[in-house]
């Protein structure tokens, strides 16, 4: 029987590119439905900066005029991309018009993946300026967390978090410098793969955040980041293989001196600690050992790459945020003393890679986040000191696995309190990415989560979901 439904909103990327490939549905409806729904609800969330209506329905029309859709994991699959990544036709924004770039020729390498899947580019989604904040805002909106519109979805890939989560698209592009897909998918509830080094291609700004940035998904399933992963990865789909019985280290310390993880984050790791028991797999302590240089260094680069950017794209720095040009200055100040070094970074990657083995375990268990997503609002028209106080607090997990080049997954494993989603975060040595999905699908199974937040589209009886 056809699983035919009155919209495909709300449907995964998989039933989507299922019911494309056997017929139940076109390309263009998908898209038609999705463009419709953007419509109603971007207003309130402001999660794209520019949505391509009609050069989405043509584009989707060429799906459907292709004669072999069986080789297509995104067939018809509406995808948003963020707004520091190349669309051709499209300027590059990079959250700011200041360092908004001109009208784009080609697309970046990962567009062009996904368009050769299958997937059809809805448009570009919000983000802070140059990527540096995980709070997404600028003087033309405040993106907000579909679960809370009074909480930021997080950042830097916030407006994509945000259209996942609202169902505005079922997978959205993103890149993680410095916890940028990471962050947002525990904020929001979602699936957000870090890829180790070297997987996908980045070629972004001046030279990558110095090697920090990975491209990746986030999405509401596992099944739907398997696809997403192995398409930008330049890889066949892979067919998830529960893993049996792994070591698993689970370590409650923060990076940062002074920032603990609140109640929640900490029964979110407890809650996880569970799910890895029931499926199998042992737990033990391990704490990974911070060093005070670490994060020196580590927000040094940060500055740094900042000002590498900005150097890159011939701005002024009075041209910037009002947080964003200390950012800057500080890291031409960092640059000149010479405390962004590879050695340094390297030498990070090494005690990282090794501690697995020390330890005798296959991944780590840490929280996603310290504390609930802040205030959606105007950061970026505060105070540089207020931006860094907020994004320390919250989000002090994500940083040192960029700095290690290592990949690293956030899952959803709850609720808090309030109601936000709550998540943790695993993390696994070099060519893990598939393990770390495997233990993720194993989560999903046991623990399923709420796919999209309250009041946006769900899959209703009938539909894909339901079959």
């Amino acid at each position: 029987m056809q699983d035919i439904m009155p919209t495909w909103v709300g449907a995964t990327a998989k039933q989507i590119a299922r019911g494309v490939r056997r017929g139940d549905v076109s390309a263009t409806q998908v898209v038609a439905d999705h463009l419709d729904h953007i419509a109603r609800a971007d207003a309130d969330l402001a999660a794209f900066r520019t949505v391509r209506g009609g050069e989405a329905v043509t584009e989707a029309e060429k799906v459907d005029e292709q004669e072999d859709l069986a080789n297509l994991p995104l067939a018809g699959v509406p995808v948003a991309v963020k707004e520091n990544t190349p669309v051709a036709g499209l300027p590059t924004w990079n959250g700011s018009a200041a360092v908004r770039t001109s009208v784009a020729e080609a697309d970046h390498e990962v567009v062009r993946r996904l368009r050769g899947a299958g997937a059809v580019i809805l448009g570009v989604t919000r983000m802070p300026e140059l990527g540096l904040w995980a709070l997404t805002d600028d003087e033309t909106g405040v993106t907000r967390n579909p679960w809370d519109p009074r909480r930021t979805p997080g950042g830097s890939s916030g407006g994509a978090a945000a259209a996942v989560a609202a169902g505005l698209v079922p997978m959205a592009h993103g890149n993680d410098g410095l916890g940028s897909i990471r962050i947002p998918a525990a904020c929001c509830g979602l699936v957000g793969l870090k890829p180790g080094r070297g997987v996908i291609p980045y070629q972004l700004g001046a030279d990558d955040w110095f090697g920090l940035a990975e491209h990746g998904v986030l999405t509401g399933t596992v099944a739907d980041a398997v696809v997403g992963f192995s398409v930008l990865a330049g890889r066949r789909p892979d067919k998830l293989v529960p893993p049996s019985r792994l070591r698993v280290g689970v370590s409650l310390r923060s990076p940062v001196r002074g920032v603990s993880p609140d109640a929640p984050n900490r029964d979110a790791v407890a809650a996880a600690g569970r799910l890895l028991a029931a499926a199998g797999h042992d737990t033990v302590p391990a704490d990974p050992v911070y060093p005070t240089a670490l994060g020196l260094k580590g927000i040094a680069t940060w500055f740094a790459a900042a000002a590498a950017d900005v150097q890159a794209a011939g701005v002024e720095r009075r041209d910037l945020q009002r947080r964003s040009r200390r950012h800057v200055a500080l890291g031409e100040w960092a640059q000149r003393r010479g405390y962004v070094r590879e050695a340094d970074r390297a030498a990070w990657r090494e005690r990282s890679v090794s501690f697995f083995g020390d330890h005798s375990i296959d991944l780590l268990l840490t929280p996603a986040l310290a504390g609930p997503p802040p205030e959606a609002a105007g950061w970026s028209g505060r105070s540089w000191m207020a931006n860094m106080k907020a994004n320390i607090r919250y989000a002090p997990y994500a940083a040192p696995w960029n700095i290690a080049g290592l990949p690293a997954i956030v899952v959803p494993v709850g609720r808090r309190p309030d109601g936000l989603p709550v998540a943790v975060q695993l993390v696994g040595p070099p060519g893990s990415e598939l393990l770390l999905l495997g233990v993720a699908g194993q989560f999903e199974m046991q623990a399923p989560w709420q796919r999209h937040a309250p009041g946006y589209p769900r899959v209703g009886t009938g539909s894909p979901a339901a079959a």
